[in-house]
């Protein structure tokens, strides 16, 4: 069965998929994307500049890095919300290794289009501006988000332990990632493709996850299969059996 490479939202790290890998029959390796010292904290500029100087680039290059030293040379690649550009970007740096990709939902942009232009309309602007006042040195619109935010956008499908677990870990993101802009062009068309839509999830919603899979399929080589969960946006907290039983039939095909 092929490895899976595990890659993580905004706000998030390798703690997320804590709850589910227990569930998957497929060898495993959650990562923490760069900078490593806020995953799982909050954090700003201030303590920590790489987060107003990261890239893609540099998010990719630290995924090959963990799947060297995991001794994984072909793996199959999973992304949960803002990691679907991470996922994107390694399959077009290393083709060869990159055996299939999903995306668990994830953003994704409209080819050359930046993550906020593929926002849900009701969050677009205000993302837009907030991310604009970051990069002048403002407030990181993520990393901001209050409890009861949080609540709505990522915990709509827990319990109270559950809820706790992630309002205690959630924490900081690289801004700048967000206004990049993203293309896909160099992901073999033959690389098999997923979509798992979360029909409960509130912070991308499943008629907005729509647009984000039409997105997906527009690309070169665009075929994709999706699959459906009734699952919130942290599935991998809510449902991670289901979740982990998806993965592990792509691991399983690929």
């Amino acid at each position: 069965m092929t490895p899976l490479l595990l890659v993580h939202g905004g706000g998030c790290g390798a703690w997320c998929w804590e709850r589910m890998l227990p569930h998957l029959e497929s060898g495993a390796v959650a990562v923490d994307l760069p900078p490593r010292t806020v995953r799982g904290r909050k954090a700003t500029e201030a303590d920590v500049p790489e987060l107003s100087t990261l890239t893609l680039a540099d998010f990719a290059t630290s995924v090959l890095a963990d799947a060297d030293a995991a001794g994984y040379e072909r793996f199959v690649l999973v992304g949960h919300s803002l990691g679907g550009l991470t996922i994107s970007e390694v399959a077009r740096y290393a083709p060869d290794r990159v055996a299939a990709l999903v995306y668990v939902s994830c953003m994704v942009p409209p080819e050359g289009g930046s993550s906020v232009d593929a926002l849900p309309d009701g969050v677009r602007e205000y993302a837009r501006t907030a991310l604009a006042e970051a990069m002048a040195g403002g407030p990181n619109p993520i990393g901001g988000l209050d409890d009861l935010m949080a609540r709505e956008m990522f915990c709509n499908d827990m319990d109270e332990e559950q809820t706790r677990f992630v309002l205690d870990h959630i924490g900081t993101e690289v801004a700048a990632v967000m206004a990049e802009a993203i293309s896909r062009q160099g992901v073999p068309p033959t690389t098999p493709k997923t979509y798992v839509k979360l029909l409960r999830d509130q912070s991308l919603p499943p008629n907005h996850q729509d647009i984000l899979i039409a997105n997906l399929q527009a690309s070169p080589g665009g075929s994709v299969d999706v699959v459906e969960l009734d699952a919130g946006h942290m599935a991998m907290v809510s449902r991670p059996r289901e979740l982990a039983e998806i993965l592990d039939r792509v691991a399983k095909a690929a």
